[in-house]
């Protein structure tokens, strides 16, 4: 029985791990809270002191944590899973981190003789917990193919960009993307809650018109309402996020990027404000009137 250490039990991370235990994996767990295990741990799960001690003995180590500190540390920590995992262990980053340190990890534990893959996924909590994710891999042919029956179980949707760290250079992009449209519903709607308009006829010509994407109307309605129960996706995340991609497009570009500075900026505010209330409270940070 093939057996994988999940590190990191967020929000996408429980779901995840806990498909790997639906389909009959033997699992190891560690997060920093224990509390976010128990149910995992009673369905079957290991839990373990640390992300070393979850890889003792796995042929994939899958982690989903917040950023490139998070990952590093659960990865090349002093108890982290590369300090016991055997050569030739596959080590899939899952986590939603900057390219520079995707590149940089990978390196690090080639040189352990570990085959990392970026592999960061588009999908919410649901989708998770239900192996509906979209996969976005960056490996070589061969290493995806050692690893798709590790992915198997996350989702059947894997698109494969390419070598390590073209998978992330796609997701910094579709976050980005993000990240820009709803800074952009939330400051339509705000223009249109000072004019004095009807906001319910507002929301059906926005839910039905030329700049809808599954962003806008999954927000628009949520903003009008100020209704923001059950976060799916935090403004710190999203500020993270859209700050790494920023970065990727400084590198890459030749002129300054357009409009995803001024989304940064916005989600610095947001997170100041509430770090981790649901992004979608960023109309709050611009829907103050004019003095």
């Amino acid at each position: 029985m093939a057996r994988v250490a999940f590190v990191g039990l967020g929000r996408m991370g429980h779901g995840m791990a806990g498909r790997y235990l639906d389909a009959g994996f033997q699992v190891s767990v560690w997060n920093r809270s224990k509390a976010k295990a128990e149910d995992l741990i009673a369905r079957g799960a290991r839990w373990s002191t640390s992300p070393g001690d979850a890889a003792i003995d796995a042929d994939a180590v899958v982690t989903m944590v917040a950023d490139d500190e998070a990952s590093r540390a659960v990865w090349l920590g002093a108890d982290g899973a590369a300090t016991t995992m055997r050569a030739g262990t596959l080590a899939i980053e899952c986590s939603t981190v900057s390219h520079d340190h995707v590149r940089r990890m990978s390196r690090e534990l080639n040189a352990r003789s570990l085959i990392y893959i970026d592999c960061p996924v588009t999908g919410l909590p649901d989708a998770a917990a239900s192996g509906r994710l979209t996969l976005l891999v960056g490996a070589n042919a061969a290493d995806l193919e050692q690893a798709q029956p590790f992915l198997a179980p996350l989702s059947s949707t894997i698109r494969h960009f390419g070598e390590v760290g073209s998978g992330t250079v796609y997701k910094l992009i579709n976050n980005l993307m993000g990240a820009i449209q709803i800074a952009g519903i939330a400051e339509g709607l705000a223009i249109a809650e000072q004019a004095g308009l009807d906001m319910k006829l507002v929301l059906e010509a926005v839910e039905s018109g030329v700049a809808a994407s599954p962003q806008v109307i999954r927000h628009s309605k949520r903003m009008v309402t100020r209704d923001f129960s059950g976060a799916t996706f935090t403004a710190a995340l999203r500020h993270k996020d859209a700050a790494y991609a920023v970065a990727l497009a400084e590198s890459l570009l030749r002129d300054k990027p357009l409009v995803s500075s001024a989304a940064v900026e916005a989600y610095a505010r947001a997170k100041a404000s509430a770090p981790d209330d649901d992004e979608g409270r960023i109309i709050e940070v611009v829907s103050v009137p004019k003095a």
